[in-house]
């Protein structure tokens, strides 16, 4: 991670649909969604560009979805991408209620509501100052939105994957169930996979690691905690190739 002087010129946040929902429920609460718009913009202010992918979990799970087989799981997943854009419209509406611009950028073709993902043009709003929401996922079925903040953040040359969740970085075992679990400062890409810690899916680690990208895992509900990981403070967990 880079040091507090100096701030990461691009980086990706992925942040779940359930971090815009209300506790233990579905749909979107619009107290949490103006607190995490309120953090990234506050985080934009340090000057770094700033992608945001967002999950549909709120809305629907296609995986859930699919397992009784009456909706086939392709089916679901395009259901949990359109998912994904109805937060997506969301998160960009409270940034822009607080004067920052943004953006949202859709893999599949919704042209009422969305640009398509082009990353040319991406790159180009990000430079001039604006957050970019990507959603729908990879834009196909069997690919989960971590996988997509992968692929964004390699295809948009960020310098490091923001993975936020609702503990304070990867511990050895579930903390609410193993009161023995201890948290890790650091850790490989190779240990995390090997270890199966439930960090990202394994498609997404891998990415990662092949291509170099840190991710840095944190706990998105201490208000300024997006900010201080862009500013380059060692909180929650960093996962890096060594």
């Amino acid at each position: 991670m880079p040091s507090s002087s100096k701030v990461p010129q691009r980086l990706v946040l992925k942040i779940s649909g359930e971090s815009l929902a209300p506790a233990g429920q579905l749909g979107i609460d619009t107290q949490e969604l103006k607190v995490i718009a309120g953090e990234i913009s506050s985080a934009c202010e340090l000057g770094g560009q700033v992608a945001v992918v967002v999950g549909g979990g709120n809305i629907i799970r296609g995986a859930r979805m699919a397992k009784d087989g009456v909706v086939h799981q392709s089916t679901a997943d395009y259901m949990g991408m359109l998912g994904t854009v109805i937060n997506g419209l969301a998160l960009k509406e409270a940034l822009e209620g607080i004067g920052r611009p943004a953006r949202v950028m859709s893999a599949i073709n919704v042209p009422a509501v969305a640009e398509p993902f082009i990353r040319g043009r991406a790159i180009r709003h990000l430079e001039k100052g604006r957050v970019i929401i990507l959603v729908a996922g990879t834009g196909n079925p069997f690919f989960t939105t971590d996988t997509c903040a992968s692929l964004r953040a390699v295809e948009l040359n960020a310098s490091v994957l923001l993975k936020a969740t609702k503990v304070d970085g990867i511990y050895t075992a579930d903390p609410k169930k193993d009161p023995m679990a201890t948290r890790y400062d650091h850790i490989t890409f190779a240990e995390a996979i090997e270890k199966q810690l439930g960090v990202m899916d394994l498609t997404a680690l891998t990415m990662c690691m092949e291509h170099d990208l840190p991710v840095c895992v944190f706990d998105y509900k201490t208000a300024g905690n997006i900010r201080r990981v862009v500013a380059g403070e060692r909180i929650g967990t960093m996962v890096t190739r060594a």
